[in-house]
């Protein structure tokens, strides 16, 4: 019989897998909470026990933290896998499926900022596509505001960025 707690990271590891991108942490509380799995404090649980042991690495950009799979979490999962009935990894499947479009752009246009040592920012902006750097443009900024509003901008103008260097450099 599987331990719930196992099964959970299961549940996680399998979503992570199952997807060409990286998957926010509340992306996966909105399954597993919203299926009742279990409780919010058990699933931070469950994902911390995954990064710390090498299954699941996080990246975190402003906000959000993006989750993804390992070479290590996928021979795991590779060896479990049958423990997760076929009911709930198609429901996996179709929630990822019903999702993707939000998960994609979520994923796909990054755009962070830090404050360097002399004082002025560092803007990273890049677009990812499954698990491909596409571009990635770095800036320096004097000011917070200009980083933050650079940051916001991203999502709004990355296509026409994107499309006018490739214009430019070919």
């Amino acid at each position: 019989m599987q331990e719930p707690f196992t099964l959970y990271k299961l549940i996680i590891l399998f979503m992570l897998d199952s997807s060409d991108y990286p998957l926010s942490s509340s992306h996966i509380a909105d399954f597993i909470l919203s299926g009742g799995y279990t409780d919010y404090l058990t699933l931070r649980n469950a994902l911390g026990e995954l990064e710390d042991g090498g299954l699941v690495s996080s990246q975190t950009v402003r906000n959000r933290t993006l989750l993804s799979i390992t070479e290590e979490g996928r021979r795991t999962l590779s060896f479990f896998v049958n423990d997760i009935n076929a009911a709930l990894r198609k429901d996996i499947e179709s929630f990822l499926s019903e999702n993707k479009l939000q998960t994609e752009e979520r994923s796909s246009i990054l755009a962070d900022y830090k404050l360097l040592s002399d004082g002025e920012y560092e803007v990273t902006l890049s677009i990812k596509e499954k698990s491909s750097l596409l571009t990635e443009i770095k800036i320096r900024v004097p000011l917070e505001e200009i980083a933050i509003s650079a940051c916001a901008k991203w999502s709004e103008v990355n296509t026409d960025i994107y499309k006018f260097l490739i214009d430019k450099l070919y």
